[in-house]
């Protein structure tokens, strides 16, 4: 996926993500109250989702159905990845670095990572 996801995007994959296909209705009664969108805001981020291959939609009478065309998994995936090139060199262990320098790294946090460590290792 080469396509950037808006913030306001990204709102419309969650529900997507969550369950699909849906109607442009569904997704709008499923959006978070506090954006306050209108059906047609979400139509129109339907649209640009569609135009970016990232959805896709088949038509079921009058109304169309949505659905991702891009996993949840694969999207964090490819986000993270950017993430670490463009902050960190590409690389995982100065941005664990950086957590943890800035105290956003809780004891549990740690356990966790220390068991994954272990799971990695041979």
């Amino acid at each position: 996926m080469t396509e950037r996801i808006s913030d306001a995007e990204h709102a419309v994959m969650e529900v997507l993500w969550d369950e699909s296909p849906l109607t442009a209705q569904d997704v709008a009664e499923r959006i978070p109250a506090t954006r306050d969108w209108s059906a047609n805001t979400v139509k129109t981020l339907l649209g640009r989702l569609l135009a970016k291959s990232i959805i896709g939609h088949e038509q079921d009478g009058r109304r169309y159905l949505y659905r991702p065309l891009v996993k949840r998994e694969d999207y964090v995936a490819g986000e993270s990845r950017k993430l670490m090139d463009r902050l960190f060199g590409g690389k995982l262990s100065p941005l664990v670095a950086h957590l943890a320098d800035r105290d956003a790294l809780t004891a549990q946090d740690i356990a966790e990572i220390e068991a994954l460590l272990k799971e990695l290792k041979p």
